[in-house]
């Protein structure tokens, strides 16, 4: 074996890691693991959630009386954090490892939301100091986003991976709930300038207690193996194994077919990904790009005009309106608990299409009713927690997706660059729907935008009938095979399900090492 740390060039490696971990039954460990690092997306949906509660309150004379412009400039600062964070971390998520990275970005997170509570003014250097630190929060946790995804793909049992990635992303809408709640007691029971800031704390607060919860998991063994870290490797794996059978489960044996042969290489960078994407990949990246960003565009258009939709058509007060987000969220945390057990049983091109598709006519169907004025703010709300119960299963899977079809030396790096696809184009909806809705007075015009955020449901439904991959209960490496993966001589790259890596000579036995 080689060192810890090093990568020995020319030797192969014949791995079990990837069907030893294939193999474990659901136990104690995988839920701590779940709780620990799932918990990326309920600080997502608090922080969202906090900050567009508190924007009215900051522009209080009380609070920091800071201009609809600066106040508005703060959401925009986050996501392009987010997309910076997702795009650096990411990078060194592959390079470095998942468990460092999981641990940093989280500290990052903690520390810039924590300070944004410490703004105390609104002077141009404080202005330049709350906009700092909300830049740090989104690049927290957009780095959350590649590691923690990578992770828990790496580290779950192929037969409950989608469930679990999927039922992951869902939580964001549970943090949504948290956020909405403790929004209304802070910023109604406290004076107005401390209520705000607690409400920037709650997520740090709970970032804390999760750090020591994230300070117990190993490493992914799969990382480790695929860059010459055989011993940490089996380390790794082996604590998992010990911790599964102290629940009085045995192990099956392990197919000895389910063997890996790779050879471990250095860090692949951006360049490698581009030439993964493009070249090797390149239906797999249309349909990456599609789901992703059609699922950011759809949410970014609804959720981010709700309010506007509830008080300038229908004539809900401002301060009923953190009620009717609470119903619209628990449908979209619904969604992906309850349907995700089918993406591992039905099966990823179904669900996916499915519920892409469903979700699309619903809000088809729903933007009839509007544009006829027979819906009312209850019976509006009503209908979005329907659709959007299988948009965001449709939504969480797009994460799926992405995370699957790329090789695990450029997995992290992929979530990264779809991620930050996703909010770009995302960007656009708030801004397209915000002006259809103007003023109220004319329903026809956010009709025909409902309409449109239909048909790009649709689309997306259609690329994934077309371009899906079958992925349920398959290993991550028959799903797609590592760039380090020696294939035998003559066997090629293309496009299709389970197969990856380039053509390369079979080794020489002398060459080989075998590891458990």
């Amino acid at each position: 074996m080689g060192a810890p740390g090093g990568i020995a060039q020319a030797d192969v490696v014949r791995s079990m890691i990837p069907a030893r971990i294939d193999r474990l039954p659901w136990s104690p460990f995988h839920t701590r693991m779940v709780v620990a690092l799932g918990t990326a997306w309920v600080l997502e949906g608090l922080e969202i959630t906090v900050a567009s509660a508190v924007a009215a309150t900051l522009s209080e004379p009380a609070a920091l009386n800071m201009s609809s412009a600066e106040v508005g400039a703060l959401a925009t600062v986050y996501l392009v954090g987010e997309v910076v964070g997702a795009l650096f971390f990411g990078n060194l998520s592959d390079k470095l490892g998942r468990r460092r990275l999981f641990m940093v970005t989280l500290a990052v997170y903690l520390i810039g939301s924590g300070l944004t509570a410490f703004t105390l003014g609104a002077s141009t250097p404080w202005i330049i100091y709350m906009y700092a630190t909300r830049f740090i929060a989104g690049m927290g946790i957009g780095g959350e986003y590649a590691a923690m995804h990578s992770a828990i793909d790496e580290l779950v049992p192929a037969r409950h991976r989608g469930r679990v990635d999927i039922g992951i992303s869902g939580t964001y809408w549970g943090g949504a709930i948290l956020g909405t709640l403790g929004t209304l007691l802070f910023l109604n029971e406290l004076p107005t300038d401390v209520g705000w800031r607690i409400g920037f704390l709650l997520g740090p607060v709970l970032a804390v207690v999760i750090l020591f919860v994230r300070r117990h998991l190993p490493e992914s063994p799969r990382w480790q193996v695929m860059h010459g870290r055989e011993r940490e490797a089996e380390e790794s794996i082996a604590l998992i194994e010990h911790e599964v059978e102290r629940t009085g489960r045995r192990l099956p044996p392990v197919d000895p077919s389910r063997a890996l042969e790779i050879r471990p290489s250095p860090h692949r960078g951006y360049l490698t990904l581009v030439k993964v994407l493009f070249r090797q990949y390149p239906s797999r990246s249309v349909l990456g790009a599609t789901l992703m960003i059609t699922q950011s565009f759809l949410y970014n258009a609804i959720f981010f005009t709700y309010t506007l939709v509830l008080t300038k058509i229908y004539g809900v007060p401002s301060a009923a309106a953190p009620w009717y987000l609470i119903t619209f969220a628990a449908g979209n945390l619904a969604g992906p608990l309850l349907l995700g057990p089918l993406f591992d049983t039905v099966g990823r091109r179904k669900m996916i299409a499915g519920t892409y598709l469903l979700a699309g006519m619903l809000l088809a169907g729903s933007a009839w009713l509007f544009y006829a004025g027979v819906l009312s703010a209850f019976t509006q709300t009503v209908l979005w927690c329907v659709i959007f119960f299988f948009a965001s299963a449709g939504a969480s899977s797009a994460y799926l997706t992405v995370s699957e079809l790329f090789p695990v030396e450029v997995r992290a790096q992929a979530i990264a660059v779809f991620f930050a696809i996703a909010q770009c184009f995302g960007a656009l909806g708030p801004v397209l729907y915000g002006a259809l809705i103007g003023d109220g007075a004319d329903k026809s015009r956010l009709a025909v935008g409902y309409l449109i955020a239909a048909g790009v449901m649709v689309a997306g439904a259609l690329v994934e009938l077309v371009l899906g991959v079958d992925a349920e209960g398959r290993s991550l490496e028959d799903v797609t095979r590592p760039l380090s993966s020696v294939e035998k001589a003559g066997k090629t790259v293309s496009d299709t399900p389970g197969l990856a890596g380039q053509s390369v000579k079979p080794p020489s036995a002398s060459r080989r090492k075998d590891i458990t």
